[in-house]
């Protein structure tokens, strides 16, 4: 068991090491890089899609990269608000890593690029861990999924610096419990600010692209309380 955990965390090392040197990078060239994470079918997509048409109609220089296991569908989605796109396959590895994400900015990201969007894998449990220099880390979370979702996550809830709630549309459908949801986020992440959001209708997606965009204007953003402790490394929760 020694053995295993000192070579995950040697792997954490690593990958810290590559993260500070993308986020140097990225900040030398002005561009923010915004890492989103949520579990399948949060609907995390379908809001990617709205910031970068809602950018687009601004004349904001975005890009986004979202990674997935296998297909190129969801690059092609993104494709059609008119950003740069670029899609990464992980070959079944359940998260990005900052060295891997740098290869494929390498030659690739426009040079005026303001703001970058990863999409990362949809997972909650192997990205947490996994710092990919960026400047703000968003989770998501759809009404579906419930309200206690940030206690089973509490390493992925407990590490965002902005909570986004999705599918808010059918929220009264659903009966999710917004109070007892924001309750639980507080018990692992104290003064976190929480978004609501809908893709299909809009609502909240102007506010979500201010907050990106204050970001990258230098504006301060959460710090979590998580944030350099043991709990914040390591942390295996059920799936």
């Amino acid at each position: 068991m020694c053995r295993v955990v000192d070579l995950r965390q040697a792997v954490l090392a690593k990958n810290d090491a590559s993260a500070l040197e993308l986020r140097e990078h990225l900040a030398a060239r002005g561009t923010t890089e915004v890492n989103l994470l949520s579990s399948p079918g949060s609907g995390k997509t379908a809001l990617l899609e709205r910031l970068l048409e809602r950018a687009v109609e601004a004349g904001i220089a975005v890009a986004a990269v979202t990674a997935d296991l296998a297909t190129e569908n969801d690059a092609r989605r993104l494709a059609r608000a008119g950003a740069p796109v670029k899609q990464v396959l992980t070959d079944g590895l359940c998260h990005l890593e900052a060295g891997m994400l740098r290869g494929h900015l390498d030659g690739w990201l426009p040079a005026d690029t303001r703001v970058l969007f990863v999409e990362n894998v949809g997972n909650l449990v192997c990205p947490a861990s996994y710092d990919l220099g960026e400047s703000l880390r968003i989770v998501l979370v759809s009404v579906t999924e419930g309200e206690d979702k940030p206690l089973k996550y509490p390493t992925a809830f407990g590490l965002a610096q902005l909570v986004v709630i999705t599918k808010t549309d059918i929220a009264a459908v659903v009966e999710f419990d917004a109070e007892a949801f924001h309750r639980n986020v507080r018990r692992v992440n104290p003064g976190v600010p929480v978004l609501a959001t809908s893709a299909r209708t809009g609502a909240g997606v102007d506010d979500l692209l201010a907050r990106v965009l204050d970001c990258a204007d230098g504006e301060p953003v959460h710090r979590p309380v998580y944030e350099g402790t043991s709990a914040a490394r390591g942390t295996a929760e059920a799936p």
